[in-house]
C-alpha cells in the first residue's frame, strides 16, 4: 500500500513556498473601492526537497452597478512527492488536489463587505471554509479598519483504511488597520488569531525512537498530537513611494502558538516601473526563523516516551532565506473589443531551508542522532496572465 508521508500536501505548499495564489480577498487594504473586473490565468510550480507541485488556476471577477462584485476561482495542484519523509518511511506518491472558491463583495458608501466559500478535495482530505469580512474608511479616507472571520470544517481520511475518518474545525479572526501617514507612506497593522480543534496531525506520519534491537538502532511509531491548538500573529507592513515612482516595502511579523512554536520573519522588497515600457521589476528578500514545538523530537529515547509525539519537520526548529524576483508587462487591448488592458507577470523565489534539529536519516553508517542536519533548496514559480475588462 502506498502511504503518504506528509498530509495534506497543501500545507507544505503554502508554508514552505509562501505562495500567493490570487488576490481574491474581499477586503481592500487601503480604501473602500470595488476590485476591477478581470480574468486571471496562473501557472504555479514548486520544486524542492523531493516535492514537486504544479498546476493551473483561473480567477474571474465581475462587478455590477459599482456596488457588487462577484468572483470565482478554480485551482489545481498536481503533486509528486519523494521527500525525505516519504523515502524514509513510505513510498513515492502522486495525487491531485482540486480547489473551488466563490465569493461576492458589496460596497455601500465607505463600507466594504465580502463573503466567500472554498471547497478543497484530495483523495484523503476534504476542506470547507467560509469567510466574512467588513472594512470601513475613517478620517477623510486616511484610515481603513478591516475585520474578518473565517470558519473551516475539514474531514481527514486515510488511504487504504475505510474505517478511518476524523474531523478538524478551525476559526480565524483577523483585524487590519491601514493608515496613510504621508502622501508617500502607507502603514498597515495586522493581528490574526487561529483556533484549531480535532485531528491535527498526519495519519501517515511516524516518529522514530531508539531501539537497540533494530538493525538501524531505531524504530518508528505513529505520531500523536494534541487535539487543540491556538495561535496568534502580529505584523506591521509599510510601503514608501520613492520620488521616481518606485516603492520600497517592509514587513515584520511575529507568530506564537500553544504548541510552543515561536517564529518571526522580516521581508524587504523593491518595486520599480520602467517608464514608457510597460515593464515593472520587483525584488525581495525574506528571512524566517522558527523554534520547535514542545513535543517535537528528531529521535525519542524510547517508544511512547511522552504523551504527545511529533517528528514533522515543519514543527522543528529551522530557518529559511528567500530571494525573489519578478517582472510584469502591461499592454493595451484596444484591438480586442470589451477589454481595457492586459498584463503578463513572472515571479520566481529561491528558498534555502536549514534545520536545527531534524536529521537526514537517508545518510547511513552513522549512529542514530549523529546523522547530518537536513537542508534543501527549492524554487517557486508563478506565471500570471491577466485581462481587465
Amino acid at each position: 500500500m502506498q502511504r503518504k508521508a506528509h498530509f495534506p500536501a497543501r500545507l507544505i505548499w503554502l508554508m514552505a513556498a509562501g505562495v500567493l495564489v490570487f488576490a481574491v480577498s474581499s477586503l481592500s487594504s487601503y480604501a473602500a473601492v470595488l476590485p476591477e473586473d478581470r480574468a486571471d490565468i496562473m501557472y504555479h510550480g514548486y520544486d524542492g526537497g523531493g516535492l514537486e507541485v504544479v498546476g493551473p488556476s483561473v480567477l474571474v471577477r465581475k462587478g455590477f452597478k459599482d456596488k457588487v462584485s462577484v468572483w470565482a476561482n478554480y485551482y489545481v495542484d498536481q503533486i509528486t512527492s519523494a521527500s525525505i519523509d516519504v523515502v524514509s518511511t513510505a513510498s513515492e506518491y502522486t495525487e491531485e488536489r482540486e480547489e473551488k472558491s466563490i465569493g461576492f463583495d458589496y460596497l455601500h458608501g465607505k463600507t466594504f463587505m465580502g463573503l466567500s466559500y472554498t471547497n478543497s478535495e484530495e483523495s484523503d482530505y476534504s476542506a470547507h471554509s467560509w469567510r466574512f469580512g467588513i472594512s470601513q474608511d475613517f478620517f477623510g479616507d486616511l484610515t481603513t479598519l478591516g475585520i474578518s472571520y473565517a470558519r473551516g470544517a475539514d474531514t481527514v481520511r486515510r488511504n487504504g483504511d475505510d474505517n478511518f475518518e476524523e474531523d478538524t474545525d478551525r476559526q480565524t479572526y483577523r483585524v487590519d488597520i491601514s493608515q496613510i501617514v504621508t502622501k508617500n507612506l502607507i502603514v498597515n497593522l495586522n493581528y490574526e488569531g487561529v483556533t484549531d480543534e480535532g485531528f491535527l496531525n498526519n495519519p501517515y506520519r511516524q516518529v522514530r525512537y531508539l531501539d537497540p534491537g533494530a538493525a538501524r538502532g531505531y524504530s518508528y511509531e505513529a505520531e500523536l498530537y494534541p487535539r487543540t491548538r491556538t495561535s496568534s500573529a502580529q505584523a506591521i507592513r509599510a510601503m514608501y513611494y520613492l520620488p521616481y515612482r518606485a516603492a520600497m516595502k517592509l514587513e515584520l511579523r511575529n507568530y506564537s502558538d500553544s504548541w510552543g512554536i515561536n517564529a518571526y520573519n522580516a521581508e524587504v522588497g523593491y518595486t520599480h516601473p520602467i517608464d514608457e515600457t510597460g515593464l515593472t521589476v520587483e525584488l525581495k528578500y525574506r528571512f524566517y526563523d522558527q523554534t520547535a514545538a514542545d513535543f517535537y523530537s528528531d529521535l525519542f529515547p524510547r517508544s511512547n516516551a511522552q504523551n504527545f509525539l511529533a517528528r514533522d519537520k515543519e514543527l522543528a526548529a529551522f530557518q529559511t532565506h528567500t530571494l525573489g524576483a519578478g517582472v510584469s508587462y502591461e499592454f493595451g487591448m484596444d484591438w480586442f473589443p470589451g477589454f481595457k488592458r492586459g498584463q503578463v507577470s513572472l515571479f520566481m523565489d529561491y528558498i534555502e531551508f536549514q534545520y536545527d534539529n531534524f536529521r537526514d536519516v537517508t545518510v547511513t553508517g552513522l549512529a542514530p542522532g549523529e546523522e547530518p542536519l537536513y537542508e534543501f533548496d527549492s524554487l517557486v514559480t508563478r506565471l500570471f496572465l491577466s485581462f481587465y475588462y
